[in-house]
């Protein structure tokens, strides 16, 4: 099974601090004690990125940089940034531009299941991992 990881469960798991953080381990476990494939895409490495540097500093960020590396990355192009903006702006903002890619990469990869802690996954009909 492949598995989409967002931003969400990437910090959780990042920041023993984060209420997920417990949450975030457990589905990290799981997904690697079974067959599978964790799926990311590049604008998630970049906001996480982002979250890590100006909220855990510089260690967290090399040790993010380096364990999505194991991860299956889908490198945003200009086709997939095009067709989230379109989607981003038709939807007037309702979802992040970051979760408009989300979508969209875990539609073109036929992926239902993500470790996220953000709600928009559900209310667009994925499903959490774990169930």
């Amino acid at each position: 099974m492949v598995v989409f990881v967002d931003t969400s469960a990437i910090y959780a798991f990042a920041d023993r601090d984060d209420p997920n953080h417990e949450r975030a381990a457990a589905g990290f476990a799981a997904v690697l004690a079974e067959p599978g494939d964790l799926l990311v895409h590049s604008y998630v490495i970049l906001e996480t990125v982002a979250l890590l540097a100006r909220r855990r500093g510089w260690d967290a960020v090399r040790q993010c940089l380096s364990d999505v590396e194991k991860f299956e990355v889908r490198w945003v192009d200009e086709t997939l940034h095009r067709a989230a903006v379109e989607r981003f702006t038709e939807r007037k903002g309702r979802y992040s531009l970051v979760d408009e890619v989300s979508f969209l990469v875990m539609r073109e990869h036929g992926v239902r299941h993500a470790l996220a802690f953000d709600r928009h996954f559900w209310e667009e009909g994925f499903l959490p991992y774990p169930s």
